[in-house]
């Protein structure tokens, strides 16, 4: 009895393959389809390219506490810190990130860093294009992440 119900299963199993190998195929029209996205359609709670943001004065928020590095899993975010000075003011607190890189080798995407930062510094973006080539090129500096004064002024 065992052997017929194995055989009805692998049966099945195998018209529901032959059923969907006759169907046609629906792809997504990347990278030529409509809209400003040219056919990507992201899910609210994408996790793209991580993005630095500024505040409203146009101050960088990050205030470089090393929070995102500590609660990175894979240890890919390298920071190094600096004092604000009154004639240079780069954030609107004491300290600044001088260095703030994020290694995509070992990034895994996991949104840790994105949690632990106290200023929300750090977000994911939508960018997915990250495909290279050349493996240094995966490396994400600061000017790299960091979201573009202008952009500010046009909201």
């Amino acid at each position: 009895m065992s052997i017929v119900r194995n055989v009805a299963g692998i049966a099945k199993g195998m018209s529901i393959t032959f059923r969907e190998m006759l169907q046609p195929t629906i792809v997504e029209n990347y990278p030529d389809g409509p809209g400003p996205l040219r056919g990507a359609v992201f899910q609210p709670r994408f996790r793209g390219a991580h993005v630095l943001q500024r505040d409203e004065n146009g101050l960088e928020k990050c205030v470089a506490c090393f929070l995102c590095a500590a609660a990175c899993p894979s240890n890919c975010i390298y920071i190094e810190a600096a004092e604000n000075t009154a004639e240079n003011r780069i954030s609107s607190s004491e300290r600044y990130a001088k260095v703030y890189n994020i290694d995509y080798n070992r990034c895994i995407f996991c949104g840790y860093c994105v949690e632990a930062c106290p200023t929300d510094a750090i977000t994911h973006g939508h960018g997915f294009e990250l495909a290279t080539l050349n493996a240094t090129n995966l490396v994400m500096r600061k000017e790299d992440m960091l979201v573009p004064v202008a952009s500010l002024t046009a909201k």
